[in-house]
Formats: structure tokens, sequence, C-alpha cells
């Protein structure tokens, strides 16, 4: 894998390396288990259509993505409060030579906005066209009726369609830590039984401080 040139010094605590797919309740799993799907299968799969073009491309599909935000390691309580306690880490590298990249914002009203949809339009009747290859990596933020989209905050990614990986590929997960202990003992059971793909990574808490986070990821 050729370097990434976009890494951030150690220093630079408001910046990130590693981007995060935290899961979440869905189709009745709790959070937990939809991890553990996703580590047995080694695949994220795209579920849902994102960005500005999900309702108006002449293909839903092409707008299907998986997520990943690039907030620091010791700031994800932020996450964790919105979506859940757990949580895939993966290098940003990893993530961009996979196809994923940080997500546009165009504001609503404003020209890039505008132009942007100018270009949807003319393409509505061409599923081909390199536009909806853009859109699902655009959001456009604003007021819309009685609510509001605002998400900036979450520093997010994307990458059309699944995001496939491998065991080694994963930098750590995000766990609670009174769980930390029975998560290690599972992968333990798996590896002894030949279950499944064994995770060895280091396991943090979306809690912890910074000098937490640093000091485990080292360890590992």
């Amino acid at each position: 894998m050729s370097p990434f040139f976009g890494e951030s010094p150690p220093a630079w605590t408001d910046m990130s390396n590693f981007v995060v797919h935290f899961t979440r309740l869905f189709n009745g799993k709790k959070p937990y288990w939809n991890m553990l799907g996703i580590l047995s299968q080694r695949r994220i799969r795209a579920m849902s259509a994102f960005g500005i073009g999900r309702k108006d491309a002449p293909n839903e599909k092409s707008q299907y993505a998986t997520c990943f935000s690039e907030v620091p390691l010791h700031q994800l309580s932020r996450l964790a409060d919105k979506r859940s306690k757990y949580g895939i880490v993966f290098r940003k590298d990893f993530v961009v030579h996979r196809h994923g990249n940080p997500i546009l914002y165009a504001y609503k009203g404003g020209q890039l906005n505008q132009s942007i949809r100018s270009l949807m339009k003319a393409s509505k009747k061409d599923p081909g066209s390199d536009i909806w290859k853009i859109t699902p990596f655009i959001d456009a933020p604003g007021a819309y009726g009685k609510s509001t989209y605002f998400f900036e905050w979450e520093r997010e990614w994307r990458k059309i369609g699944d995001f496939n990986f491998d065991t080694d590929d994963v930098e750590c997960l995000i766990i609670p830590q009174d769980l930390h202990g029975a998560a290690k003992s599972f992968f333990i059971d798996v590896k002894q039984e030949n279950l499944g793909p064994v995770y060895n990574c280091p396991f943090i808490d979306p809690y912890w401080s910074r000098v937490k986070i640093q000091k485990t990821l080292n360890a590992g």
C-alpha cells in the first residue's frame, strides 16, 4: 500500500488518523450483536442511500454507502451518546485505498448546492453519469421545514457500496470497558473452536481519555 500523505502529527489532538464505524440498533438487533455480525462477515454492508442525490438518482442503489466518522478517538463520546458504545476503527489510509472519502457539505441555498443540483437535473435520465458517483459524498445542511440538518461535527466519511476488510485491517474495537474481559474470552473461544475470524486488536472504551487510549493503542 502506498503512503497516505495526509497523516496528522501526534501533537495535533484536534485531528485523527483513524475513522470509526459505529454500530447501532438495526432490524431489532442491538449494536453489540450487529458489530459481531460485521466482524464475522468482515464486511460492513451498505444498507441505505446517502447524500444529496439519494432521492433523485435514477438508480437509488447507486447511492448506497457505508459510513464512518473522523472524530478523534478521545472525543468519541459525542458519537457514542448519539449512536452506541460499539464500533470498529480503521486507519484513514486504509479506508482511502478502499475508495472511502470525507464528505462535502454543500449548504442549502448556496451556489455550490445550486450547481450540483443543476448537474443532477441534467443527468436525471442517465444512471451512468459521473455525477451519481459523487452525490453520495455530498450532504446539504440547512433548514427543511420544521426540521434542520446540521451534522458537520460528525466529520463523516463514506464509501459507495459495501466495505470489505480483513482482521488485520481493524486498528481497534470500541467496546465498553466492563465488557473487555468478556470480549477477549469470546475471541479466545472463537480461535480454539475455529468458529470464525479472530480479532487480537486492542479494545477501547469511547469514554476514555486521550492518554489512556494512546497507551492502549501503543501497548497493542
